[in-house]
């Protein structure tokens, strides 16, 4: 696939702090990556050097092919960025807006106007050109926002908390546009609505103390959310040495009226097992189901209990 963006060992100090640690990662087109941190960790800097408006200490930058440092307008033209707040201007139509910005971009006079159409086509704005953008909603707001950051064709789409402040159908509208546009560009989605992540992303990575401790698929992810135990419920107290015996049984907590969480080897579920020793043996099977951890649990982890890694590379 082609790569879009990559960065190699970043690192930017602000006196003899280090804010950004030798973060090296990857973007491919087609690929949504989530970009997750704790307030402090690192993802701000990050994201302003990736966008040219921070110089890296070191470290290179290449936005489709082209380093930012060397070649700062050209690579430019390869980003759209939406700020959390979008950049739009409440006493203009959307068409003069959007047309204000491909004037920006340096969009050709005779192409100018196709543009315009394919970004409010691409947005769901079509039906919108000639209304104030003052008197949209929210969610259209912010749809001229994402119109503006994809006007010129860009190879990377950055977008920042792109869904705060929105209602549930403006979030889901506008997580379906985000899928849409990731089928054509790269996109960064950097959030800290951990859902936002699942919904819409197919890689996440998260930042934590400058340092990568996450860079994985949604479908990595998802595994690491399976936990590593089972809930058991039976009419009759179970032999716990019956269960003990049953391979990738590790511990067995007594959770009361004849419940019981089974934690065993992550990689070996005993589920099956379990229900065919319940069943035949008599106990009376009611539940047994897997734990899920959830993605807040496992951000909290990551970033409160695991060690910072020395190097993650994409």
């Amino acid at each position: 696939m082609t790569q879009l963006i990559q960065v190699e060992q970043l690192y930017r100090y602000y006196g003899d702090h280090c804010a950004v640690n030798n973060v090296t990662f990857t973007l491919e087109k087609g690929e949504i990556l989530g970009f997750l941190g704790p307030n402090g960790a690192g993802k701000s800097s990050t994201m302003q050097m990736i966008c040219g408006n921070l110089a890296p200490t070191s470290g290179q930058i290449l936005i489709n092919g082209i380093d930012i440092l060397d070649n700062p307008k050209e690579a430019k033209r390869e980003l759209g960025y939406l700020p959390e707040i979008p950049p739009v201007y409440r006493e203009l139509t959307v068409d003069e807006y959007l047309g204000y910005c491909g004037k920006l971009h340096e969009i050709p006079v005779e192409k100018l106007a196709s543009a315009v159409d394919s970004a409010k086509e691409r947005c769901g704005l079509a039906d919108v050109g000639e209304r104030l953008i003052g008197n949209l909603s929210k969610g259209y707001q912010q749809r001229v926002g994402i119109a503006q950051a994809i006007i010129h064709s860009p190879a990377v789409i950055i977008l920042d908390e792109p869904t705060v402040g929105l209602d549930p159908i403006q979030i889901r509208e506008i997580r379906e546009l985000i899928r849409e546009l990731g089928k054509e560009h790269g996109i960064i989605l950097s959030t800290h609505i951990l859902p936002e992540v699942q919904e819409s992303c197919t890689r996440v990575q998260i930042i934590h103390r400058g340092k990568l401790v996450l860079n994985d698929s949604i479908d990595g992810l998802e595994q690491q959310m399976r936990a590593s135990s089972l809930v058991l419920e039976t009419r009759q107290a179970p032999d716990f040495m019956k269960l003990y015996a049953i391979d990738g049984v590790q511990k067995i907590d007594d959770l009361g009226e004849r419940r019981y969480r089974i934690f065993h080897d992550k990689d070996k579920s005993p589920a099956e097992r379990v229900a065919e020793a319940a069943v035949s043996l008599g106990w009376g099977l009611l539940e047994l189901t897997p734990e899920r951890r959830s993605m807040e649990e496992i951000f909290i982890d990551i970033t409160q209990h695991t060690p910072v890694m020395e190097e993650q590379v994409a």
